[in-house]
């Protein structure tokens, strides 16, 4: 199980230095990312909450940066697209997230593994569900297709495969504390901050924000589609 980010970078970006990826490729989020693919990940966090301002947020400002990062500094209920990927080593099979799927929502999981009986992450065309069935999970890569491949593991490997996955998350995310540190110096802790919300992490030990943020936690079916 991996954590993984959509990657939206907008074209032509130059605020700062990122990786070369497709759009709409899933970029996966670890302690071990280069400051390059670090960048490309900040970049489509902001980007997914490029938002104009409305009647309740500041105005966008005219710096580039700050005008770029704004959505990601002012929005309430920010939107991180990917999930949770889930590959079996010895089929090849993976669940990917679906379109409806964010990393905002990735304790959704931990509910789910508590005593939930299903969690669905898209829609027709791709509709990736996960079932639970007494002590035993089932990762539908398509609930649309009757022959979809799946993926079987009992609730006690899902929960160690959550641990794993949290670790990933809190890694990825001290790492990108130094790179914005770094890179954003002037920026620092509001976008350290709003990072940690958007993961539904405390901020990093060793960061400017003192204090852990949380972010309120919606239905993996009530996050926006692309």
């Amino acid at each position: 199980m991996q954590p993984v980010l959509e990657i939206l970078i907008p074209d032509g970006f130059d605020l700062w230095r990122v990786a070369e990826f497709n759009r709409f490729d899933f970029l996966p989020l670890s302690g071990e990312l280069s400051p390059a693919e670090v960048g490309a990940a900040v970049a489509s966090i902001a980007s997914w909450n490029d938002a104009d301002s409305d009647g309740g947020r500041p105005p966008r400002p005219a710096d580039p940066p700050a005008s770029f990062l704004h959505g990601l500094l002012t929005l309430e209920d920010l939107f991180v697209a990917g999930g949770l990927q889930v590959t079996d080593p010895s089929t090849g099979v993976t669940f990917q997230p679906g379109c409806c799927d964010g990393l905002e929502d990735w304790r959704d999981w931990h509910r789910f593994a508590d005593g939930g009986s299903l969690l669905g992450f898209g829609h027709d065309p791709v509709s990736p569900v996960a079932e639970r069935f007494g002590c035993t999970v089932r990762l539908t890569v398509n609930g649309e297709q009757s022959d979809s491949p799946v993926i079987e593991l009992s609730v006690t490997e899902l929960r160690t495969l959550l641990d794993a996955a949290e670790r990933h998350l809190a890694d990825f995310l001290a790492l990108a504390a130094d790179w914005i540190l770094q890179r954003l110096p002037g920026h620092c802790a509001p976008v350290t901050a709003a990072l940690a919300r958007a993961l539904d992490l405390p901020a990093p030990a060793s960061s400017p924000v003192s204090s852990p943020a949380r972010v309120t936690v919606r239905s993996a079916r009530g996050a926006p589609g692309r």
